[in-house]
């Protein structure tokens, strides 16, 4: 397992979740939730420098069966964007199916209702993906997902 801080970004159109991992990189925690449009790839970026991250894992959306919808494609052209400001190799996508769902279960059965579950479901959901990653990492021995391409 390679040591170091990774970003999740879970990619909504009005909201960004985005959680780290610790140093280990074997726990995901939520860390914030960025608003979708102006100013979001800087905000992404400013987190990843401010948690000396070694690599932003973003969520690709796919439908069970596996095929891309316009979700996807959007997750891809954010995380394009994100390359094009990072190193492009530190950039990957992950398969995310479920990570909402999982969140919002999770955080009901906490207890957290409403509007208080609204502002944090984003950044959960991005923990999910994340540690989905970081596990994946963990039982193949490889880097999860694919490089995003077209970061340069």
């Amino acid at each position: 397992m390679r040591q170091g801080v990774r970003i999740g970004v879970d990619a909504g159109s009005v909201r960004i979740g985005v959680a780290r991992s610790d140093p280990g990189g074997i726990l995901a925690s939520p860390l914030e939730t960025v608003r979708a449009g102006k100013g979001d790839v800087d905000r992404i970026v400013q987190l990843v420098a401010d948690n000396d991250a070694i690599e932003v894992i973003v969520g690709l959306p796919t439908s069970l069966s596996g095929r891309e919808g316009p979700a996807a494609e959007a997750a891809r052209r954010l995380a394009v964007k994100i390359a094009r400001r990072l190193d492009p190799e530190t950039v990957r996508l992950f398969d995310e199916r479920l990570t909402t769902v999982t969140a919002e279960t999770g955080l009901r059965a906490q207890g957290v209702r409403g509007q208080a579950r609204r502002k944090v479901v984003d950044q959960a959901a991005a923990a999910v993906l994340l540690q989905a990653a970081l596990d994946a990492e963990r039982l193949t021995g490889r880097p999860p997902g694919e490089t995003v391409q077209g970061g340069s």
